[in-house]
């Protein structure tokens, strides 16, 4: 049985000096939180008097690319043979 964190988590400090006062990884549910976000600020920009079709599409192509990348991302994690 490992006596300490850093054994269990096979880190070396040197590499990864976060492994030195125990945080090591990611935040996984961060960054699909802020893409969505973004993507529904990017929809909310579209409220409002519009002069052309040109800010549409670089508000709505962007948040489509956002969302898509998203529930790509979600897919690719859920069927993820390393968990």
């Amino acid at each position: 049985m490992a006596s300490s964190s850093r054994e269990l988590a096979k880190v070396d400090p040197a590499d990864e000096p976060s492994a030195e006062w125990g945080w090591h990884g990611t935040f996984p549910k961060a960054i699909p939180t802020a893409g969505v976000v973004v993507a529904i600020l990017l929809c909310l920009i579209l409220i409002g008097h519009h002069a052309s079709w040109t800010e549409i599409l670089y508000a709505v192509v962007p948040a489509v690319v956002i969302l898509l990348a998203v529930i790509v991302g979600t897919l690719r994690k859920r069927n993820d043979w390393r968990r």
